[in-house]
């Protein structure tokens, strides 16, 4: 197994297949395990880069979580980007992961060379995800399915993880409230954004919902791409992930 050293800290990564590098960013409370698919259809035309960010995974466990978790997941790519002489490099970002795809080109966007940022909430929290995290995740530990998700993805100590994440969402949303450092306007790379319209997190909210943020992402971006799934849950990647394998390459090699 391969790591890298950030704060002292063992980050776990894996490099699989040849071609060009697309690093791909799992969400909170799972880990690069995620995306055992995904990264098998990718390698057909990539470097697939996995990373499990730091408490995740395979990654060194840490005590508790920052707030600001998204941002300082960032930090770590940049920090492994960095290290290993990546550049040029995609980002596909899923749910959480995407706002840290989105961090990442926003900080060193001469790294980049185009992200996809797929079921993710927009430039703020969802006052009504964060509100009862605390008690949807209790509830969620107790599902048989999702217990076995967080399972394999970390092993037997998924109940730390998982209770360190909803720590981190609540007090982000109390002290900081915004996932970016910079602004929008700055963003360089050219972006595609993703989502299902049946999002088990959004759709309730309003089932426009991914099509009205993005659209507003976009403008403040001034570029950009949007493609909706009308079926499949959260995240939209791995519930339609042929057609998001499809989309995706398309997207990378226009």
């Amino acid at each position: 197994m391969s790591y890298f050293t950030f704060e002292n800290k063992q980050v776990y990564y894996q490099e699989l297949g040849h071609g060009e590098p697309l690093l791909l960013l799992h969400g909170n409370t799972a880990s690069s395990a995620m995306f055992e698919e995904a990264a098998i259809k990718f390698m057909e035309n990539h470097t697939v880069i996995l990373i499990d960010f730091l408490g995740h995974g395979k990654s060194e466990r840490i005590l508790e979580f920052p707030a600001d978790l998204w941002f300082y997941e960032a930090q770590q790519v940049i920090a492994f980007l960095e290290e290993k002489n990546y550049n040029n490099v995609s980002l596909i970002g899923s749910s959480g992961g995407a706002l840290v795809a989105i961090n990442v080109a926003l900080e060193r966007p001469k790294l980049i060379h185009k992200v996809i940022a797929d079921s993710f909430e927009g430039e703020n929290p969802l006052q009504a995800f964060t509100e009862t995290i605390g008690e949807q995740r209790e509830l969620s530990k107790k599902a048989n399915e999702i217990r076995g998700f967080y399972i394999s993805m970390h092993g037997d100590d998924w109940e730390k993880v998982v209770d360190c994440d909803t720590q981190a969402i609540e007090k982000h949303s109390r002290e900081i409230g915004k996932f970016f450092h910079k602004s929008l306007e700055d963003f360089v790379p050219p972006i595609l954004l993703t989502g299902s319209k049946e999002d088990e997190f959004v759709s309730e909210l309003n089932v426009n919902y991914f099509e009205k943020t993005y659209s507003n992402l976009i403008k403040k971006i001034g570029h950009g791409e949007m493609f909706l799934f009308e079926k499949g849950g959260h995240p939209a990647m791995l519930s339609n992930l042929d057609t998001f394998v499809r989309i995706s390459e398309n997207f990378l090699h226009k």
